[in-house]
């Protein structure tokens, strides 16, 4: 039997008030989740910022009870780290959950960290890696002890007093310091952001570059090297960090002085590429004359084949910025250099980590600038009185904690070159930051995420915060306690060749062996990131 038109209607709108319904029930569910959300970000912060911070200051890892910390060394409690995840990625993880709440705590909080690292920057306007609330001598103490002893981490072994650029510390502070003052446009932030503008145009060399650290320091030469902080560095994105800080402060604060050394920067990368057929960049410069230069003991001077492609990557980006085809010019000879030193078959077999994608091949990360031959890091010893590291061309029974081996995919870095190429000129021309006239908002948020998490995902991020406050973790990275090495001669020992860390007296951290509880402040940011973003995820 056909229904009538009255029975359909009746259905129909049956069904509205069902769809009406649900919908309701959905909307009352997700605001109860969100509910939760908010409190469960909220009680971690407070524990974070009440519990674990120091005035402000944040290390990576801390035990439980407080009586260890770590950043990439153990810490003082005293200490506040800058590399990420420090104190600098907190505070952007807090301004950017500001963002995504409204809430008032977390600006007061980013306030906070802000005034931590304003106590921690140094005079001439950018920090060192760590600093010490309890002053200068406690620092100075932790360097001749711990940081002397951690046998691979060569830049802790010696107190400089001055700051770097090393790792990203000073920019990732510096960026924050920019975030901070333009949030609220609050003058008292300003002063310190003006250091750090200061800080990154006067240590840049007339070239373009910039050093390791600054003021230039030469007081520490190594192993028979020239101390090589003062040298052209591109290791650990230098110049891209350097110059991405001043272009946002070009942009956001309109600082027109600020281009000329962008675009000086930007440039130098074009000449610091070797030529063919070695057509790659080294990780460190000569200022006299732009030769690959040396870095720590186990970074030897060379063509490096991942900063090479770094570099390659970066010099598409910096021609979707200005439209220049100078900045493809020497991509081509780039991939062939890489096609080139494909290590022979012989060898690859006999690396630990072979290739998953077919279009990928493994290279030396050191080439040698002018024979082109590999140069494989390797070590012997224990600890750092008595260990060496050493070059050869076995692949064999290399360093565990900085690979001597690369893997490369030259024809992906083929076709992007072509894409970058097919984008009209019109459009790169409109969307250059250099063609703008009007202040650039900055970005909402700065973490990065993995997207958006599902409700699945949040509820479990809510379950796993324990009683405490905190979301536990197991200890990824241990070291030993200090205790002062013996004196003695150069040892032939190969007890420690591919392991993280030496014997008993070395104080570099190494991966944990038993399951120890943490808080982690990496954890707290990555949950908290997830958490901020699901309560945006309409936006």
């Amino acid at each position: 039997m056909k229904n009538t038109r009255k029975e359909k209607g009746v259905k129909s709108l049956m069904f509205a008030l069902v769809m009406m319904l649900s919908m309701s029930m959905f909307a009352g569910n997700n605001k109860k989740l969100d509910e939760q959300v908010l409190k469960t970000m909220k009680t971690a912060t407070q524990f974070m910022m009440d519990k674990v911070s120091y005035n402000g200051g944040f290390v990576w890892n801390y035990l439980p009870d407080m009586s260890r910390s770590w950043g990439e060394l153990e810490a003082k409690r005293t200490m506040a780290w800058i590399q990420p995840p420090g104190t600098p990625s907190v505070g952007h993880l807090l301004l950017d959950v500001y963002h995504a709440t409204g809430d008032e705590y977390y600006y007061e909080a980013a306030k906070k960290v802000a005034n931590a690292l304003i106590w921690g920057q140094q005079e001439c306007g950018g920090w060192n890696y760590v600093f010490d609330f309890a002053g200068e001598n406690s620092l100075k103490e932790w360097y001749a002890t711990i940081g002397k002893n951690a046998w691979r981490l060569e830049e802790f072994q010696h107190y400089y007093g001055n700051a770097t650029y090393d790792d990203g510390g000073t920019m990732l502070a510096a960026k924050f310091l920019l975030r901070m003052y333009v949030e609220k446009n609050d003058p008292v932030f300003r002063p310190a952001l003006d250091k750090c503008i200061q800080f990154v145009l006067e240590s840049q060399y007339p070239v373009g570059g910039w050093p390791q650290r600054y003021p230039l320091m030469y007081d520490h030469p190594f192993k028979g090297n020239k101390d090589y902080s003062s040298f052209i560095t591109l290791n650990d994105d230098v110049i891209p960090e350097a110059t991405e800080f001043l272009m946002q402060c070009y942009q956001a604060l309109g600082i027109p002085g600020l281009k000329e050394p962008v675009l000086r920067a930007m440039y130098l990368i074009i000449t610091l590429q070797q030529g063919a057929p070695y057509a790659g960049w080294a990780d460190q410069y000569f200022v006299d004359d732009l030769k690959p230069a040396h870095g720590r003991s186990y970074e030897p001077r060379s063509v490096n084949t991942g900063t090479t492609v770094a570099m390659i990557r970066l010099l598409m980006n910096y021609y979707r910025l200005t439209g220049d085809t100078r900045f493809l010019s020497g991509i081509p000879n780039a991939i062939d250099f890489l096609e080139s030193v494909k290590i022979p078959a012989e060898d690859a077999v006999k690396w630990r980590r072979q290739p998953r994608n077919a279009e990928e091949f493994l290279v030396p990360r050191f080439v040698h600038p002018e024979t082109g031959k590999p140069q494989y890091v390797h070590r012997k010893g224990s600890n750092v009185v008595n260990g060496t590291y050493y070059i050869d061309q076995n692949i064999e029974n290399t360093i565990a904690h900085y690979s001597s081996v690369y893997t490369v995919n030259p024809s992906a870095l083929r076709r992007s070159l072509e894409e970058v190429k097919k984008i009209p000129m019109e459009e790169l021309v409109a969307n250059s930051p250099f063609a703008q006239n009007d202040l650039v908002a900055l970005d909402k948020y700065y973490t990065r995420s993995r997207g958006v998490g599902n409700e699945k995902m949040i509820k479990e991020l809510i379950a796993a915060l324990n009683e405490d406050g905190y979301w536990p973790s197991p200890l990824k990275n241990m070291s030993n306690v200090y205790k002062p090495c013996k004196d003695e001669p150069a040892s032939e020992s190969a007890d420690y060749v591919t392991t993280m860390v030496g014997d008993e007296y070395d104080t570099s951290c190494y991966y944990a062996t038993e399951e120890i509880p943490c808080i982690s402040v990496g954890l707290y940011i990555q949950n908290m990131i997830q958490l901020a973003r699901f309560l945006d995820r309409d936006e």
